[in-house]
């Protein structure tokens, strides 16, 4: 266990009896800090229910590409906390995951300030990662909601320079409750006065509540599908906005929702002027931009090595029911292109909704092989999910390890080398990486 581990474990004791979602623990910690949450640079804050990674990691290819230097937040880790707290490099370079002795000495500074008091973990490492982000030097933070918007930890920033709301859709349930509508309140609830708010294409119902609540706050509105488009054309990716058209490479993460999220992060760069962001920045972005655990393919590793030979591999962190969707869609248009049976490999999390992400996958997927989650408490069996699958139509097997269900897999004759995707929960993805030995750097 590193030093950091050992605070992280403490820093989960001080967990109040009720979650209640609210700012007070966060604002009494920040004040005993000195307020580091006024001392960071400017910041593009990121709320939504999927895509907020990936747009993040667009703006800062983007970004990094023109020469400014880029702090960013997100969260959850994968396989090590430090991927949460990216700090910019110096001017030109690109920024590095946080030292553990940096991160050690930032951890000390919060339980010594915060004195034992009731805290959540996301509360006390947002903390943390404030005051990392006010001492080191850099020309703006990329921040990312943890849940919600309106009462999340993040949300302490009262003058941002930008806030970018993502594909919105039911997650977060025992949070955020099942009322698309509702959702999308608490998630434009980090819009402010005079800051522009730039908003994923969403369905009619949860445009009218973001427009209801940035009119109500006086934040400009930039709104996809309305006031800039993107879209693949001849194998480029075509963005287009009342300033002109972009004529771009598509994007290295795969997948047609990242072309969305590419523009997404398109336009919110085109809609600031502090930051100056030329074509060819947004060129050098998509050749260049990496976010793990979403259609990651994997070619080397443990994993390919237990897999039949010539295997297609994927991960892919997706866990919700929109995301299983986006996910199948990418799917589909592979499977159109270059044929291969499709295996899923899938481990859910008790908190999320198993048959209604495992139904995008019928009639598509030749078999379900599930696992546990195994550094989870709220990992659901995979005898539960197994039968999730067979509730959707598709053959699936319970396995209680993950090598032992890549071991099924081997074991198998298939007509040709098959398309092995994992997928189900962000904490299984970290747990392969980990296993596969590819964490992320």
């Amino acid at each position: 266990m590193t030093q950091s581990d050992a605070y992280l474990s403490r820093f989960m004791a001080l967990h109040p009896k009720k979650i209640d979602l609210s700012l007070d623990r966060i604002e009494a910690l920040l004040v005993k800090l000195g307020h580091p949450e006024r001392q960071v640079p400017p910041v593009i804050h990121v709320a939504g229910t999927n895509g907020k990674g990936s747009t993040i990691a667009f703006m800062r290819a983007a970004l990094e590409a023109a020469g400014y230097g880029v702090h960013v937040y997100t969260s959850p880790h994968l396989v090590h906390f430090h991927e949460r707290i990216r700090l910019a490099g110096p001017r030109g370079s690109a920024g590095a995951l946080v030292s553990e002795d940096r991160l050690v000495e930032a951890f000390e500074a919060c339980e010594r300030a915060n004195d034992g008091a009731p805290i959540t973990f996301f509360e006390i490492t947002t903390a943390a990662a404030f005051k990392l982000f006010a001492e080191n030097p850099a020309d703006v933070l990329l921040l990312e909601v943890g849940l919600g918007g309106r009462m999340d930890t993040t949300n302490v920033i009262d003058k941002p320079l930008l806030s970018v709301i993502t594909s919105i859709s039911h997650d977060h349930a025992d949070f955020l409750g099942t009322d698309i509508e509702g959702i999308a309140r608490e998630k434009a609830g980090i819009l402010k006065r005079g800051a522009p708010g730039v908003v994923y294409p969403q369905i009619d119902a949860v445009r009218a509540v973001i427009e209801s609540v940035a009119a109500r706050v006086g934040a400009p509105l930039v709104i996809g599908g309305q006031d800039f488009d993107v879209h693949e054309e001849n194998g480029r990716l075509v963005y287009q906005d009342e300033r002109g058209l972009l004529d771009l490479s598509l994007p290295r993460l795969a997948g047609r929702h990242q072309h969305r999220n590419a523009g997404l992060a398109i336009a919110a760069l085109r809609n600031q002027s502090l930051f100056t962001v030329e074509d060819a920045h947004f060129e050098k972005a998509m050749q260049v931009v990496e976010w793990p655990a979403r259609l990651q393919r994997i070619a080397q590793g443990a994993i390919p090595a237990l897999l039949p030979a010539g295997s297609e591999i994927w991960l892919d962190g997706s866990h919700n029911v929109d995301g299983g969707r986006v996910l199948a869609e990418a799917l589909a248009e592979l499977e159109e292109r270059h044929p291969r049976p499709l295996v899923l490999v899938t481990g859910m999390l008790t908190t999320k909704d198993s048959d209604g992400f495992l139904h995008n996958f019928a009639g598509l997927a030749r078999e379900v092989h599930t696992v546990p989650i195994e550094h989870s408490s709220a990992s659901r069996s995979p005898e539960a999910v197994a039968e999730a699958a067979r509730q959707a139509g598709l053959a699936a097997q319970a396995h209680g390890s993950l090598q032992s269900a890549l071991e099924a897999i081997a074991s198998e004759a298939f007509p040709v080398a098959p398309r092995v995707v994992l997928t189900g929960s962000l904490y299984l993805a970290g747990e392969i990486l980990a296993f596969n030995g590819t964490a992320p750097k």
